[in-house]
């Protein structure tokens, strides 16, 4: 697919990939708010995934070209143009290195996006509910070019993960049910007048799901069965590369997350101590899951969290952050049933039609600690992930589509979002032990992320000063029993996590790595102003410079 554009300055050369990208991936449409895009779903063949490594191919070379042009050198053509490259650039190494081929998660894989982009697609009228019926439709060849590529990969003896798929297969099982389907359900949401059609078209999705688990099952499962989980330092660092926008010195980072590792435990033993006296951090979690604060019911949680979101807004907007009106709404969902473990948010379309929306996946829990809640939903809502991606949207205009959208570095929304949590540490937020044990916890959750996850993908050694089986090398199963005895989160969950961590290597290590980034370009934002510093004015400039990866943010937020 060639590309056009109405100027060849970097900035449009970014947004006319991005409008032939939707063209290519009409998922990315549905979550801009492209109403086109809503009947349709991506080619996850081999073929699909080479059309947008060729779109990419050709795009970057358009780049050269604009670079070149008088005015490609002001501060905005040159963000977009640094990240636009280095985007590419590291999705085609992975592309190159066929990864694509052995893409199998409980979080991050074609048959996720097929299922998840219809809890945005939009569902307000009569002929919105004939492009669902129609995305319906469109759910068996999306699924069968998913099992070409995967069917391509066993040829080429590029496995997925065993792990991932065992999970994977029990998550579509979850999704099929026991007597009406996820897409059944969904489905029978839609108009009495369309209901035949949508009836039929559900259980097309259906029999196509049932039909790729089957087959993940029965053939893909035992073909991997012998497969490693982790995939050794040159994968790693390829996807270290791609979620992260830089090329981190892996070592350095592990011996990081092992320092703030013990930084944290120090803090948490105070902590837990105003709490549960002679107590351990974890015995305390333990303790509040039971005597704690909570908050009873779903829809009470979803309620209160909404509520939470938007104190939040009150009390920062005009002190710490200028926020437009429409980047003020953000709302409060629950996951559909299936979702992996942890809390996540959509951005809102483009018009804003569609809001900001934070998702808790309850894992069948009717009770909700409190102290689990808070500052993940600093993180998820306000100020993290929705103040960024909100108002990247909000100023589109300013910078371009891509940088305001399908261009986000996950080390760098990841790293604000965990910077926004110790923001509200900071702002005093958190100013009972209950609460700030909770985000203690939450922190040393991100630690132990880059510990075990570097850890175990490079089968590092662990340090003699760990209290941890020092001397030992790492494996998953230490991982997962390492994880176990560092966080208060149930055994389901840290189940969760570790499989992602497997399937998605490098991206769980950004939270850490992008807060250093950001607290780094604070503090050399406030050296250089001095006693001129304005955070909250540095706080809007940060927040709209849209997208960049970690070799770039420090640089860029150092200069506000």
């Amino acid at each position: 697919m060639s590309v056009t554009a109405s100027s060849p300055l970097p900035r449009q050369v970014a947004d006319a990939y991005v409008d032939a990208l939707i063209e290519l991936d009409p998922t990315i449409g549905t979550y801009l708010g492209v109403r086109e895009s809503s009947g349709l779903l991506p080619d996850f063949s081999p073929t699909g995934q080479e059309e947008r490594a060729e779109l990419a191919r050709e795009t970057l070379t358009r780049l050269d070209e604009a670079e070149k042009l008088p005015g490609a050198d002001s501060d905005i053509e040159r963000r977009c143009g640094r990240l636009l490259r280095e985007r590419l650039t590291a999705e085609l190494a992975v592309h190159e290195a066929e990864e694509g081929l052995r893409t199998v998660s409980n979080l991050r894989s074609p048959v996720h996006s097929v299922r998840e982009v219809f809890t945005v697609t939009p569902t307000r009228t009569e002929e919105d509910w004939a492009a669902v019926a129609q995305r319906l439709r469109a759910v068996p060849t999306a699924l069968r070019g998913y099992r070409e590529s995967l069917e391509l990969g066993l040829e080429r003896k590029l496995f997925g993960g065993p792990r991932a798929t065992r999970t994977s297969v029990a998550q579509m099982t979850e999704w099929l049910g026991s007597g009406s389907s996820w897409f059944e359900d969904f489905a029978a949401e839609g108009p009495a007048s369309l209901r035949a059609e949508l009836d039929a078209a559900a259980r097309t999705a259906t029999e196509a799901l049932a039909a790729l688990r089957d087959w993940m099952r029965d053939v893909y499962a035992p073909a991997v069965a012998d497969a490693p989980d982790t995939v050794g330092r040159e994968r790693y660092a390829r996807w270290s590369r791609y979620f992260n926008g830089t090329d981190l010195d892996l070592d350095e980072a592990y011996a990081y997350g092992w320092s703030e590792y013990h930084r944290l435990l120090a803090e948490m033993k105070t902590e837990a101590g105003k709490i549960l006296p002679g107590a351990g951090p974890w015995e305390t979690l333990a303790h509040l899951d039971v005597h704690g604060r909570h908050v009873e019911g779903v829809e009470e949680v979803r309620i209160w969290l909404q509520e939470l979101m938007d104190e939040a807004i009150q009390a920062l907007d005009g002190t710490h952050f200028e926020l437009a009106e429409r980047v003020r709404k953000v709302e409060s969902r629950i996951a559909p049933a299936g979702s992996a473990a942890a809390p996540y948010y959509t951005s809102p379309s483009e018009d804003f039609s569609r809001p900001g929306r934070t998702w808790l996946p309850t894992m069948g829990a009717t009770r909700f600690p409190v102290y689990d809640l808070v500052s993940t939903w600093y993180h998820e809502g306000v100020p993290g992930h929705h103040l960024q991606l909100a108002q990247w949207v909000h100023v589109a205009d300013r910078l371009s589509r891509y940088q305001a959208t399908v261009g986000g570095v996950s080390a760098n929304l990841e790293g604000w979002a965990l910077y926004a949590e110790r923001l509200m540490d900071e702002l005093g937020f958190l100013p009972d032990p209950e609460r700030r044990l909770g985000y203690l916890d939450a922190q040393m959750m991100r630690a132990c992320r880059v510990i075990v996850d570097i850890g175990m993908h490079l089968e590092l050694e662990i340090p003699e000063d760990s209290p941890f089986r020092p001397g030992e090398t790492w494996t998953p199963e230490l991982a997962e029993e390492f994880f176990n005895d560092h966080s208060g989160r149930p055994a389901d969950y840290v189940e969760s996590e570790l499989t992602r961590y497997l399937s998605m290597p490098a991206q769980a290590i950004g939270y850490k790595l992008g807060e250093r980034a950001w607290l780094l370009g604070r503090e050399n934002a406030r050296k250089a102003h001095g006693d001129a510093f304005d955070a909250k004015a540095w706080h809007m400039a940060a927040l709209s410079q849209g997208s960049l990866g970690l070799d770039d943010l420090v640089d860029e937020l150092s200069r506000l």
